[in-house]
């Protein structure tokens, strides 16, 4: 058992020597080497550009002693391919200039093709597979149907997805029938990236959880479910993640997924009794704690540590995103201290 191997061990549930830790966005902005290449750069040139993608994407495998890396991509990149037209204004995050409200809008989109649309990313993966050589696993992902069609509604970030419940509610047809363009596009999207080099892959459900459990099963988890048994029958290991989801953990297991993943705002211990056995689990240490003293940080990544009691399955992370302001010494200092913490006889 090498320690490449670590993550892919624990989606399958099996024990390695400690546990596997990577951080969400830990390709990005607190690290400097990011930042000089965004100087130069825009965004979607970065995204559009394989080899400087491919760049960003080992550059905290270099730094940081994580379990794997991750596509340096976006969940939105899918839309282009699909007919929406998507930049990403400084200050301002994602905007789509001709939003998803009517029946005409769905009728026009089009199933998104991988290789013709999305072919830069699966470059991207080609590059960094080539790269890692086998030293570590690579994930890749992609967003899921509600979260993208809570973009393509509302025209950008929105957390309470008002608009996007309305036309839920209101034209249960028309969200039908989006629902099905945005699983052949997820699902395809996927399985092209698995073939370009990914050995795992995520699906980020980053707004779901503004829904109440019975909107959750009325309206998304049929089409989560399809994605996931798209990636069952090809045996593709896959975590599938969401914020704000203390109340839809076993309605996330039900839809699908080897891993679920946990954000912060419910313990672990409690997330994995709902999620319940033949799971996995991946969390769930609140980013903001990266900023705080490294005595407040360890103690409560112990905490978390000591809940799971090295059951097989966890797979640590933060409850989201690595935070901008994020020093990359205590970044340093949380995956070291989880190897450590963990270390433990492989059997």
């Amino acid at each position: 058992m090498t320690w490449s191997n670590r993550l892919l061990e624990a989606a399958s549930l099996r024990l390695s020597d400690c546990t596997p830790v990577w951080f969400m966005r830990q390709a990005g902005r607190y690290l400097p080497e990011y930042r000089k290449i965004r100087e130069k750069h825009g965004l979607m040139e970065m995204f559009k550009t394989p080899e400087l993608a491919a760049e960003i994407t080992l550059q905290p495998t270099q730094i940081l002693a994580v379990d794997a890396a991750i596509i340096f991509a976006d969940i939105l990149l899918p839309l282009e391919g699909m007919g929406i037209q998507l930049e990403f204004s400084p200050g301002e995050g994602p905007v789509i200039s001709n939003p998803v409200r009517a029946k005409a809008d769905v009728e026009a989109l089009r199933i998104a093709d991988p290789e013709a649309d999305l072919g830069y990313v699966l470059k991207s993966l080609s590059l960094v597979e080539r790269e890692l050589d086998g030293k570590l696993p690579l994930i890749g992902f992609a967003g899921a149907p509600f979260t993208l069609a809570s973009y393509m509604i509302e025209g950008g970030s929105s957390r309470d997805c008002l608009m996007t419940k309305k036309l839920m509610y209101d034209e249960p047809e028309m969200w039908r029938v989006l629902m099905e363009k945005l699983v052949s596009t997820i699902s395809r999207f996927l399985l092209a990236q698995v073939r370009a080099g990914a050995q795992i892959v995520q699906l980020f459900d980053s707004w779901v959880g503004c829904l109440s459990p019975s909107d959750y099963e009325e309206f998304v988890l049929e089409p989560t479910k399809k994605i996931f048994m798209a990636l069952q029958k090809e045996n593709i290991p896959s975590i599938h993640f969401g914020t704000g989801t203390a109340g839809l953990l076993p309605l996330m297991r039900a839809a699908g997924g080897g891993v679920i993943g946990a954000d912060w705002r419910v313990s672990l211990n409690e997330a994995w009794q709902g999620i319940g056995e033949g799971v996995g689990i991946q969390g769930n240490l609140d980013p903001a704690l990266l900023l705080a003293p490294w005595p407040t940080l360890r103690k409560k990544t112990k905490e978390i540590l000591d809940s799971v009691q090295n059951r097989a399955g966890h797979i640590f992370n933060l409850g989201h995103g690595i935070l901008p302001a994020t020093p990359v010494d205590s970044a340093k200092a949380l995956a070291d201290f989880v190897h450590e913490y963990t270390a433990r006889q492989a059997p």
